[in-house]
């Protein structure tokens, strides 16, 4: 087999393409996440009903485990913030608690499959996953490269490509510096 510009983009591009396909996916899923976040989706809601002490101070973790530990959940943290008491617990719990009434909902969250476990491949920190990446970015280097090098005729890169890659190149630097 003849190692040509062609053959080499197109084998870079041919084995990349699912990481491509999913890298993008869950890009625009995490651009949309206030709207839609497949990363945790209520499934089950209850009404819970706590008694509240009488000042915020009195809000201490033993109290919040021992307010909640007919729920039989682990808990995780609190925070008392804007006239409500949040609790977290393990396994993807949340409860919200008014605090002069102390009526409260309870949310069971979790991810939708596939697709809320594919977002990990833009907010993993995994030391493998952030070499990984690096090494994808450079594919795409090498994508964008040998795709530049293809010989072509008169629309060719030398003719008209490089404009539109300077044009690729300007777009997202306006929206950085005119929405930013």
């Amino acid at each position: 087999m003849k190692i040509t510009n062609r053959s080499l983009h197109r084998d870079f591009a041919y084995f990349y393409v699912g990481l491509i396909i999913a890298f993008s996916f869950s890009g625009i899923i995490l651009n949309h996440r206030e709207d839609w976040y497949p990363m945790n989706y209520t499934y089950e809601t209850k009404e819970v009903a706590l008694t509240i002490p009488d000042t915020p101070e009195e809000i201490t973790k033993e109290y919040v485990i021992n307010s909640t530990k007919d729920l039989n959940l682990k808990y995780d943290g609190h925070r008392v913030r804007g006239g409500k008491l949040r609790v977290y617990f393990k396994g993807n719990a949340i409860l919200d608690t008014d605090l002069k009434t102390g009526i409260g909902n309870i949310e069971f969250k979790r991810k939708v499959p596939i697709i809320g476990h594919s977002m990990y491949l833009h907010k993993s920190t995994n030391s493998f996953w952030v070499w990984y990446s690096d090494i994808f970015g450079v594919a795409m280097l090498l994508i964008a490269i040998t795709g530049i090098l293809i010989p072509a005729g008169k629309k060719g890169f030398s003719k008209r490509g490089w404009k539109l890659a300077i044009a690729g190149m300007i777009f997202p630097l306006l929206f950085l510096f005119l929405f930013s």
